[in-house]
């Protein structure tokens, strides 16, 4: 069998699933004024197929076997089109995020399942064209899911963007069917159900999700529900791990990660996707918050650093064969430092391209972390062990992306807080350039035909909100040197990785 119609058959319905991660988030209003549903109500909708994904990713190793590979693939393919058909009839907001969790079971299998296979079909010569081929898809997601998004939203409906993921899936189940092999090692097999882990994990992994969803919303632990999730979700993992280390037939073997290479890996990987997932969110809302860039102009500037990704994907995989992958690695996890770093440095009179520019760097470093790292962790790994090993590594991965969110929307909103009490202190009579720069506001508004008592006023609230401005930005420096930080402290883990074998 051709290697890429493999190629194109697994990472078909896998490309469609990362888009709707974030399809839905820019057709969010218009979903809304549909449904007749507030604001808290409708990002539940993105929140339960994130839950449902993070659910499911971990086990799908062991569901693999159960069932059999193939047929678990084509039901995960029929599940998730199904759902997206329903999501598109919705006829309120409960039965679209009802929906939308069946929509993440049947997703949240795709990208494991499609690594797995795509590394057991090209030879080990062959892994970082495959990795390529398959974080071209990882990075391209996110970029076309916006876009495609809003341009379907505006142009037709919200419900069409689900539709057309049922052309797409009933195509990917057709050649799958036709294309897709099973080996001997991953074809049904009868295994006793693991109740207590599936419960667990589920339990654990389903609570700690919506904490890191909703937790800068709630306000974290001054939220009752927040509390009880953390104490919920850290109980069930803690259980899980002492259920799976004891069962015979667990539902996720840990004990993988007795494997330096894959746990070093999979640390380094988790801070990069930490710290990616946490700039591609700042970005954004730092051109339009502060700079006064529409959506589309904060568009023009994320992309290019996408496509830059795509570009240093291909060269690197084409690199990983004849260099050692650690280098590779090295090269790019202090790219991506640097463009880190650099961002500290935005100011709130940066042109177009000295924000660009450090996004496309950003690009180009993770287009050389993500093929050496994958290399590094799974080819220490047996065939037989495959399934198990890339869905961790997946949920790893995803993991990564949701703790950055979380972290760096809660960092910005402490930090501003604190430069805000910082700078509020120097507004007094007594500080000479604020009595100045009072005075020219002042007589600009003279001259505007302002009384006195009233200029007074309008001065002082003008000077207040550029604080606000000046608060807010420093404290976007702050996040940006954080992650900075995070990412050179990966760097020592490198020498824990075990370098593939020649051929």
């Amino acid at each position: 069998m051709n290697k890429w119609i493999v190629a194109i058959t697994v990472m078909l319905p896998t490309l469609i699933e990362i888009i709707d991660m974030s399809v839905v988030n820019v057709s969010l209003d218009h979903i809304r004024g549909s449904l007749s549903a507030g604001l808290d109500e409708s990002t539940w909708s993105i929140t339960m197929y994130l839950v449902s994904n993070a659910i499911i990713i971990p086990i799908t190793g062991w569901l693999s076997k159960r069932f059999g590979r193939k047929r678990y693939l084509n039901f995960s393919i029929a599940l998730f089109t199904f759902s997206s058909l329903m999501c598109g009839f919705s006829w309120n907001i409960q039965s679209l995020i009802v929906f939308r969790v069946f929509q993440g079971i049947g997703g949240g299998a795709l990208q494991p399942i499609s690594q797995s296979i795509l590394l057991e079909t090209f030879s080990p010569r062959e892994h970082g064209i495959a990795m390529a081929f398959f974080g071209t898809g990882i990075m391209f997601g996110p970029i076309v899911g916006p876009l495609l998004g809003g341009w379907i939203t505006d142009n037709w409906s919200w419900q069409w963007i689900f539709f057309i993921n049922i052309p797409i899936g009933i195509i990917s189940i057709i050649m799958s069917m036709l294309f897709i092999k099973d080996p001997h090692y991953m074809q049904r097999t009868k295994m006793k159900m693991d109740y207590p882990g599936l419960a667990f994990i589920a339990l654990g992994l389903g609570c700690l999700q919506v904490l890191l969803d909703q937790g800068q919303r709630e306000d974290w632990f001054s939220s009752n529900m927040i509390t009880w999730l953390t104490v919920i979700s850290f109980t069930s993992l803690i259980l899980f791990l002492v259920v799976e280390l004891k069962s015979k037939q667990p539902v996720i073997n840990l004990k993988i990660f007795k494997n330096i290479s894959f746990s070093s890996g999979n640390m380094i990987l988790f801070f990069t996707f930490f710290c990616m997932f946490a700039s591609i969110v700042l970005l954004p809302v730092y051109l339009q918050t502060l700079m006064g860039y529409t959506a589309t102009l904060a568009g023009f500037v994320l992309g290019p650093g996408g496509f830059a990704s795509i570009l240093a994907l291909s060269i690197a995989g084409r690199l990983v064969t004849r260099v050692n992958p650690k280098i590779l690695l090295l090269f790019g996890l202090s790219v991506c430092s640097y463009s880190t770093f650099t961002m500290a440095n935005f100011n709130l009179y940066a042109d177009f391209f000295s924000i660009m520019w450090p996004r496309i760097t950003l690009g180009l470093g993770m287009g050389f972390i993500f093929i050496p790292v994958t290399i590094l962790t799974l080819s220490t790994i047996k065939k037989e062990e495959m399934s198990n090993a890339t869905a961790l590594f997946n949920l790893i991965r995803n993991l990564g992306g949701s703790f950055g969110v979380a972290f760096v929307t809660t960092v910005l909103a402490r930090r501003a807080q604190i430069h805000q009490l910082s700078l509020v202190e120097h507004l007094t009579v007594f500080d000479i350039p604020y009595q100045i720069g009072l005075e020219k506001i002042k007589v600009l508004l003279h001259y505007r035909g302002f009384v006195d008592a009233i200029s007074q006023k309008v001065a002082n609230a003008i000077i207040y909100k550029d604080l606000i401005r000046q608060a807010t930005m420093i404290s976007f420096n702050d996040t940006f040197f954080l992650l900075g930080i995070l990412l050179l402290c990966t760097l020592p883990l490198i020498l824990l990785l075990k370098r593939p074998r020649r051929g």
